[in-house]
């Protein structure tokens, strides 16, 4: 490791992403990069352009975002997420500087987000950052109700998961617990009309756990993931309270309609509504807008595409010998 922190200046990022210059100072050749930059520059501004609306530039930073997210992490849990050895006169004033930086940082992600939103118009573009900040004061001032549903996160998972040995352990070691965490706060920024930057949140939270959840998704309280890899939760599925589902689990859409000019129809609803006290075993697929009613349970593997009353119990059909 100390290898790598001293390494020379010609091995740096910087120096690597840079061609090397001959001794006349002029750049080498060999790879026609002239020839390839104009063709870059071609396809970027003209042939093949991909810029929204044309025009904008600024996005979001996922990296920046990723800072965000670890601060926020660390605020809602000080100890666990951010410094061991914080104490009662010490814990306040990590949580409002970390806070302060997060949220300064925010605003500014959130400005950028909103270049992309379907809102804009002239009066909206002038009034940018005024709203980034009022949508980013809006999301602080909920941060004790998200983390009130995190611990009820948390106690569903001590309760749900007989290897849960305590809730440290749970914060700690458990993909599922950090999946759902980073959804609250996507969905919150969902709601506040930043979801652009509430997407890249779910995307980050999927890279680190393999657990997807839209931040459209309605999810009540108490809600634990076990295990977790591959689960899969659309945008407009409803999950209500007391719910757990394991790895592999996909609520997802059946089909995908399309308008008279064969272009996709967005913002339907299209995904699974799941009541109260449902269990979800590994493989479920349930696709589709139907209702699997309070206290079901679904086994492992099953195919649904039906809805299912309350207290019902799905397997799969038994193999049998002729």
């Amino acid at each position: 490791m100390n290898a790598l922190l001293n390494m020379p200046d010609a091995l740096t990022a910087e120096s690597r992403l840079t061609p090397a210059a001959n001794a006349d100072g002029s750049h080498d050749k060999h790879w026609g990069l002239s020839e390839v930059v104009n063709g870059l520059r071609q396809s970027r501004e003209h042939t093949k352009k991909i810029r929204y609306q044309g025009r904008v530039r600024e996005l979001p930073s996922r990296e920046i975002m990723q800072q965000i997210l670890d601060g926020l992490a660390a605020a809602l849990f000080p100890t666990h997420y951010g410094r061991p050895d914080l104490n009662d006169e010490s814990i306040d004033h990590f949580v409002g500087s970390t806070l302060h930086a997060c949220l300064t940082q925010l605003a500014e992600q959130v400005r950028r987000s909103l270049l992309f939103s379907a809102e804009r118009s002239a009066a909206f573009d002038h009034n940018l950052k005024q709203i980034a900040d009022e949508v980013t004061r809006s999301f602080a001032s909920q941060l004790p109700d998200i983390r009130a549903f995190l611990v009820g996160d948390l106690n569903a998972a001590q309760q749900g998961d007989p290897a849960a040995n305590s809730i440290s352990e749970i914060l700690l070691c458990y993909p599922g617990f950090r999946a759902v965490l980073s959804y609250r706060l996507a969905h919150t920024l969902y709601l506040l009309g930043a979801p652009f930057l509430a997407r890249i949140i779910s995307n980050l939270a999927y890279a680190s756990t393999g657990i997807d959840i839209h931040p459209g998704a309605r999810i009540g309280a108490e809600f634990f993931i076990d295990h977790g890899s591959g689960v899969v939760i659309g945008e407009t599925s409803i999950i209500g309270e007391r719910v757990r589902i394991y790895q592999a689990v996909t609520l997802g859409s059946k089909s995908f309609p399309t308008d008279e000019n064969g272009n996709l129809v967005k913002g339907n609803a299209r995904h699974p509504i799941v009541e109260d006290d449902v269990v979800i075993y590994a493989g479920a697929t349930i696709l589709g807008r139907i209702t699997i009613g309070k206290g079901s349970v679904i086994g492992g593997n099953v195919w649904l595409t039906q809805s299912v009353p309350a207290n019902s119990h799905i397997s799969q059909a038994s193999n049998r010998n002729s």
